[in-house]
């Protein structure tokens, strides 16, 4: 055995518990994301106070619903709800950049952040000139 070279024995114990925490990390992964789906199951509401003649359907907030549950909703919404969602991205770059501003590179930094800035002002600017902004009320046409 060469003086660099450790024995079997420890790198395979070593190896065993490392794979023993990825193991681990995974169980805990996929115990998260499936207990809320069997605390729900646990805790739903079998039977509610109104059933009587509904054909035991669910009653949000104690109304009987009205309606068809599948309406329209104007393209506007989405367009907005992108926009929001692009926005809501930019803090996940800006609060690290934030973090280790003027650490190493300040202007470097600085310029990118600029950059960055620039480039979400220019889609406000676009969205504003397609009137994603603009909330056009819809008249109903009249009854018959």
């Amino acid at each position: 055995m060469d003086a660099g070279q450790q024995p079997a024995t420890l790198v395979d114990e070593t190896l065993i518990i490392d794979l023993v925490y990825v193991f681990a990390f995974c169980a805990g992964g996929v115990f998260f994301a499936v207990a809320p789906f069997a605390v729900v199951h646990l805790l739903q509401a079998r039977r509610t106070r109104q059933v009587a003649h509904k054909t035991e359907q669910m009653v949000e907030c104690g109304m009987p619903p009205i309606g068809d549950a599948w309406i329209r909703y104007c393209a506007t919404y989405y367009l907005y709800a992108l926009v929001f969602v692009a926005f809501a991205v930019d803090v996940l770059y800006l609060i690290p950049v934030a973090v280790v501003y003027d650490r190493v590179y300040p202007i470097r930094d600085l310029v990118e952040v600029l950059i960055f800035v620039g480039i979400l002002s220019l889609v406000i600017v676009y969205a504003w000139k397609k009137g994603v902004f603009e909330w056009k009320r819809r008249t109903s046409p009249a009854p018959k």
